[in-house]
């Protein structure tokens, strides 16, 4: 079948941890994987710090926030995911860091990159902030002749994304209706069960409520918004 700007359209989502993008922008990524774009997952850390419990050790919980966010990945259409494993909690946006994502934007050439908004007022994750600064300033990068130059090699150029789209923004001035993917969108984050726990009710009616109340703006009866560049 011949590519359309609809089907050869290569979606990337850098987040911090495993359940980042269930949590932020999943209803979105669902709905453009089953328009037949190719949606790629790229996260930083493995979420080795996301546990109360002394006895579970770091990387036994690495081992099991990867099989979850696979799990999440694949209930929503996505094609790859990518773990760049670096230590949760204390990530950091670093020249190394954006070398290496902008190694990862040339060589996986995405059109739109969807990541955390780093302007949030008020956010306090430094994981959140350090992720989307990091991809922002790696976006940039990518599309530069003379940044990272050594990157340029076997048939490897420099990258302009066309499009990036911020979740978890106070700025939002795109909406996706995710109405038709509301429930498969909570089937997806209810695999991170190390996150979510066994009674998981209450957070289901708080997803379903948030959904409800950003779609007002837009008159939808769910959706998820977004802070969007053009390029």
């Amino acid at each position: 079948m011949p590519e359309t700007p609809e089907t050869s359209d290569h979606i990337m989502v850098i987040a911090a941890h495993p359940d980042d993008p269930e949590f932020g922008c999943a209803g979105t990524v669902l709905k453009w994987a089953q328009a037949g774009r190719n949606v790629t997952y790229v996260l930083l850390t493995s979420g080795d710090k996301g546990s109360h419990d002394p006895e579970l050790h770091p990387g036994r919980l690495a081992a099991m926030r990867e099989i979850e966010q696979r799990a999440a990945a694949a209930e929503l259409g996505v094609s790859e995911v990518i773990f760049l494993r670096h230590p949760d909690g204390i990530l950091e946006n670093t020249l190394e860091l954006r070398r290496e994502l902008a190694s990862v934007i040339r060589r996986h050439r995405p059109h739109v990159v969807v990541t955390i908004d780093p302007w949030r007022h008020y956010q306090f994750h430094p994981d959140h902030r350090a992720a989307g600064q990091a991809a922002l300033d790696a976006i940039y990068a990518a599309r530069e002749w003379f940044i990272f130059p050594e990157q340029l090699v076997d048939g490897v150029d420099p990258w302009r994304v066309r499009e990036v789209y911020l979740f978890w923004t106070d700025n939002a001035d795109y909406w996706e209706d995710i109405t038709c993917c509301l429930d498969t969108r909570i089937a997806a984050l209810l695999r991170h069960a190390s996150q979510v726990g066994a009674d998981t009710e209450k957070l289901v009616e708080r997803i379903r409520q948030r959904a409800r109340d950003v779609g007002q703006k837009p008159g939808y009866a769910a959706a998820e918004e977004f802070k969007r560049f053009q390029f």
